[in-house]
């Protein structure tokens, strides 16, 4: 070997070293920063238009369920084969729970096609009828039950006919 092809040879240096430790934190740096910034421009981290109003009324909803459970009410819903709407309102002791406003609707789980609203009528103590004619399919049922001292009992159930 001659000097020359010494002098041509490469050598790892501390510079060397320092540039590719700058370029490979560079572009790591700059890679993250443009993710972070898409990421920020595509979700802004907001799920509702104004959740200081949802969490109190998250906080109201757990309050009902609180109050619900502490009135021990049961309710059983089903279709009679007249095709009507059959709610049942039981006491925790199992004696039916008359004199109710109960109140309701019916809507497909998928879609909001074919909504309806019930008017619910008190048939015996403690059972309530709505008009529902041609229900088919999958539905969801949503009741409200309040009594004549403002207690309230919501309910939801998926009815499969």
């Amino acid at each position: 070997m001659t000097a020359e092809t010494q002098a041509r040879s490469f050598r790892l240096n501390g510079w060397h070293v320092l540039a590719g430790f700058v370029l490979f934190f560079g572009v790591t740096l700059a890679v993250d920063t443009i993710m972070m910034v898409d990421a920020y421009r595509t979700y802004p981290g907001e799920a509702a238009a104004s959740p200081y109003d949802e969490g109190l009324a998250f906080d109201n909803e757990i309050d009902q369920q609180a109050r619900q459970r502490a009135l021990g009410w049961r309710m059983t819903a089903g279709v009679t084969n007249a095709g009507a709407l059959a709610v049942t309102v039981t006491a925790a002791d199992g004696h039916p729970v008359s004199g109710l406003k109960l109140s309701g609707g019916l809507e497909r789980p998928a879609t909001a096609d074919g909504r309806r609203a019930l008017a619910f009528r008190e048939t015996a103590p403690g059972a309530y009828q709505a008009q529902a004619a041609g229900l088919s399919g999958a539905w969801d049922l949503t009741l409200r039950a309040e009594d004549a001292k403002g207690r309230r009992f919501d309910a939801a159930r998926r009815l499969v006919l």
